[in-house]
């Protein structure tokens, strides 16, 4: 399994994650927001999208980043919005 060797914020609004295999990825705030696998954001059991991705302004910024075990991360993002969980897969796989 693929895991990030390093995690480093660029900015309030953008990071990049190395990773084990040594591909380097790079993330902004408001592309992760749009895509944010929470319950609030996809439906749960149809996996139908719900946010708007128009109601994310480009100008979005990450508030904090925590890690969540040995699997994940999470934002908090300007907005308010602190429900996501961002496992490494899917920030790999989103990248």
């Amino acid at each position: 399994m693929l895991e990030p060797t390093q995690i480093i914020e660029e900015s309030d609004r953008e990071f990049s994650i190395k990773w084990s295999d040594d591909k380097e990825t790079r993330y902004d705030a408001a592309t992760l927001r749009r895509k944010c696998p929470c319950a609030g954001c996809v439906n749960e059991w149809t996996g139908e999208k719900m946010l708007d991705d128009g109601t994310v302004p480009d100008d979005l910024t990450i508030k904090s980043t925590a890690i969540v075990g040995r699997y994940a991360l999470s934002f908090t993002f300007s907005d308010g919005h602190d429900t996501g969980i961002f496992s490494f897969r899917y920030l790999r796989d989103i990248a």
